[in-house]
């Protein structure tokens, strides 16, 4: 039997990668910071409770992760973990930078003194390329971060290159622009903006603030993009691949069909200069094209598609 490690499991991605996991058959263990501490309401929320063996562990800790990986012995290791916020990470750029780097460093010097043959996913992310001179974005775009957290998953993203390279280590980068679902954390912008839609639409709130409405982003549908993570770790050579819809919409366009789609009126669009950000990135989008040809995933679905997903599932779960 194959055996799951995921950091970061009470995440969107690691609940929805350890569905994926236990269905191919695989045992899955998932690091927790505490068990008084983290958040299990997704994995509870999809029924994996009893499923996943949960253990703490700090990763900033060589000696924990020594222990954990010596005694779990897993044939792959899932890095989902990080302080992945951009707008916390401008709040607070040293937790940011010191616990997403060193918790890759600790993990790949552990499989490298204990199991170099253990299989490696590093969760990068399309915030390293920051300012673009050309798109769609690729492998071999240059990086430009703009913020704390973009310049921690760069570096967290070249020190798993250098492993692969140095020690022969298998680590394989997914790139991954943004990906919603319901189980998307509650200060991410399309969480946000759907929970306080509902909220306008049962009375509790009158209007909604938003920054920088005329921006573009690459959104896609979190479900599939585990997906990819796993098939990254079943292809013969390790290697990198953006994991992405492809196209970019405006965060305006988003807003205006939620609000449509509610029948909230548009006056209840509120604009605080207040919550623009530092340095932003006025378009992002990413090719596909060899996540497409070598690991032959699939990405077909529409944007406005993936919102009505979500809207039905927080209107379905609302008060609850």
């Amino acid at each position: 039997m194959k055996r799951a490690i995921i950091t970061g499991i009470t995440g969107q991605d690691g609940a929805y990668l350890s569905r994926l996991l236990i269905e191919k058959g695989y045992k899955v263990t998932g690091l927790i910071r505490s068990n008084y501490g983290s958040n299990l309401g997704r994995l509870k929320y999809l029924e994996l409770l009893d499923k996943v063996e949960l253990l703490e562990c700090d990763l900033s800790d060589l000696s924990q992760v020594l222990n954990i990986i010596t005694n779990c012995k897993p044939t792959e290791i899932y890095n989902l973990a990080a302080q992945s916020a951009v707008s916390l990470s401008f709040q607070q750029p040293i937790g940011t930078i010191t616990f997403n780097i060193h918790s890759v460093l600790n993990i790949l010097e552990a499989i490298r003194l204990i199991d170099p043959v253990i299989r490696f996913y590093q969760a990068s992310t399309s915030e390293m390329f920051g300012k673009v001179n050309q798109l769609p974005i690729t492998e071999n775009s240059i990086v430009h971060p703009l913020s704390p957290y973009a310049i921690s998953k760069v570096t967290g993203h070249y020190v798993c290159i250098n492993y692969r390279e140095s020690y022969n280590l298998y680590t394989s980068c997914g790139i991954l622009f943004n990906h919603e679902s319901y189980l998307r954390g509650e200060n991410f912008f399309v969480k946000k903006l759907i929970k306080g839609a509902i909220e306008i639409v049962h009375g509790k709130r009158e209007c909604l603030e938003f920054g920088n409405l005329d921006i573009k982003r690459d959104f896609g549908w979190s479900e599939k993009y585990v997906e990819a993570m796993w098939m990254m770790l079943q292809q013969d050579q390790p290697d990198d691949f953006i994991i992405s819809s492809g196209k970019s919409i405006t965060l305006r366009e988003i807003v205006y069909y939620v609000f449509d789609k509610l029948n909230i009126d548009r006056s209840c669009i509120k604009i605080n200069p207040s919550l623009f950000r530092p340095t932003e990135i006025e378009d992002i989008y990413g090719s596909n094209k060899k996540a497409r040809s070598v690991l032959n995933w699939q990405y077909d679905m529409d944007f406005f598609e993936v919102l009505n997903l979500i809207i039905e599932e927080e209107f379905k779960n609302y008060g609850k």
